[in-house]
C-alpha cells in the first residue's frame, strides 16, 4: 500500500483556527467549514481517513504577517517530523521580498502558497513579478486559481506568467479555477510548467466531469488535495476513491505528483 498525500491543507494557530475555518467558508459562499483548522484535528482526521503526509500553509493578507507566519508553519512541521510539508507565503506588498524568500528557505519551507483572491492582487501584477522571478527554478508555487466573481486569479490572468517564467512550477488549485473549472482546463491544459489539484471541485460536479478535468490535464499533473479545514479529508478521499481511474492514475494523483513537485522523501 502506498502513502497518500493530501498536498493542500490551511493550518492556523489554535487561538485563532475556529474564526479562521468560518471566514474559509464566508469565501466560499457561506457554506460552513467541516474542521476547526487546528493541525491536531487535521492529523486525527487524516489518520481516519489513512493520509499519512500533508502540504500545509496559510496566508498573509499584511505584508507583516509574512515572516511570523512562515515561522509558525515551519514550528508545526518540525513538531510533527515525516507527517507535514510546509509551504511558506509571501506578499506582493513586501518591501523585502528577497528577505522574505530567504527566511523561507532558512526555515526548510519547500514553496509558496499564494491567494490572489485574499490577498488582493492579479497573477500577472507587476507586483508580482518580483516573486516569480525568486521563486522560479526554486521553489513552486501552490497558487488559488479561478472564481466567476473575481478577476484575480483566472486563466487570462495565468497564461501570461506560466509563458514568460518557464522556469516556474505552478499547482493551480481547485483544477486551475474555481467555478470556472471546464474553462480553465480548456485554456490551461497542456501548458508544462503547470499542475492542478483537485480540491474544492468534487462537492461541485458530478464525477465524469471531474474524472473528464483529470483526463483534460492528464493525471500526471494532477494532485489530490482537500483545502483542509474546508472539507473533510476523510470524505474527500473516500469521494476520490470512487472515481473511475486505473491504479496508476491513482497513485499519480495521491503520491507520486506531490512528492515529485514538493520534494517529498
Amino acid at each position: 500500500m502506498y502513502r497518500i498525500v493530501d498536498a493542500h491543507c490551511h493550518i492556523y494557530p489554535d487561538a485563532i483556527a475556529r474564526k479562521a475555518a468560518a471566514n474559509t467558508g464566508k469565501f466560499y459562499d457561506g457554506l460552513p467549514a467541516t474542521c476547526d483548522g487546528t493541525v491536531q484535528t487535521l492529523l486525527e482526521v487524516g489518520k481516519q481517513a489513512g493520509i499519512e503526509h500533508f502540504v500545509v500553509q496559510s496566508v498573509a493578507t499584511k505584508p507583516e504577517q509574512v515572516r511570523s507566519i512562515n515561522e509558525f508553519i515551519a514550528r508545526e512541521v518540525a513538531q510533527y517530523p515525516g507527517r507535514l510539508t510546509g509551504l511558506g507565503t509571501l506578499h506582493p506588498d513586501s518591501t523585502d521580498p528577497e528577505g522574505d524568500v530567504q527566511h523561507l528557505l532558512e526555515l526548510g519551507l519547500k514553496g509558496v502558497k499564494l491567494h490572489p483572491d485574499i490577498q488582493r492582487f492579479k497573477i500577472d501584477d507587476y507586483r508580482c513579478l518580483h516573486i516569480y522571478d525568486l521563486c522560479e527554478g526554486r521553489l513552486p508555487i501552490l497558487m488559488h486559481t479561478g472564481d466567476n466573481r473575481f478577476d484575480f486569479s483566472n486563466p487570462n490572468r495565468l497564461l501570461p506568467v506560466l509563458e514568460i517564467y518557464r522556469g516556474l512550477t505552478v499547482i493551480g488549485a481547485h483544477f486551475g479555477g474555481y467555478s470556472i473549472w471546464h474553462e480553465a482546463a480548456e485554456q490551461l491544459h497542456g501548458q508544462p510548467n503547470l499542475y492542478v489539484d483537485c480540491s474544492s471541485t468534487m462537492f461541485a460536479l458530478p464525477d465524469r466531469e471531474v474524472v473528464d478535468l483529470i483526463h483534460t490535464y492528464g493525471a500526471d499533473r494532477v494532485l489530490f488535495g482537500t483545502d483542509y479545514p474546508m472539507w473533510s479529508p476523510v470524505d474527500e478521499l473516500a469521494h476520490f476513491q470512487r472515481l473511475p481511474l486505473t491504479e496508476e492514475e491513482r497513485q499519480l494523483i495521491l503520491h507520486e505528483n506531490a512528492e515529485r513537485v514538493f520534494g517529498i522523501a
